[in-house]
């Protein structure tokens, strides 16, 4: 939960993914917002945020692989009518001025 007191925390791309994807289980928005890049956070909406992260119940993450700046990983979530889906994303992430940021990610198939 440290990293959730203080994104900044986050050491690496990976540790700020799992801290992520928690924090879509835990309706963490703010979280969420400010954890995006600033280049990219002004493009997203906090009632969108809170939209996915309470109409799904997230049942798991599962990381395939990480790099530096790069984790690929399927989250498993269950949608409002039941329905059991994954979410398969490879995620960018940059650091910038020591912190590491969400930048952007690409659904896969």
């Amino acid at each position: 939960m440290i990293i959730h007191d203080n994104y900044k925390n986050a050491d690496s791309a990976e540790q700020l993914m799992r801290a992520r994807y928690s924090a879509f289980v835990l309706h963490m928005v703010d979280f969420l917002y400010e954890t995006f890049h600033p280049t990219s956070r002004r493009f997203q909406k906090k009632a969108e945020i809170e939209q996915w992260s309470k109409e799904n119940q997230w049942i798991g993450l599962d990381v395939i692989k990480a790099t530096e700046n790069t984790v690929e990983f399927r989250a498993f979530y269950l949608d409002s009518a039941g329905n059991d889906f994954n979410h398969h994303e490879k995620s960018r992430f940059q650091k910038l001025h020591g912190t590491w940021y969400y930048l952007d990610g690409k659904v896969l198939a």
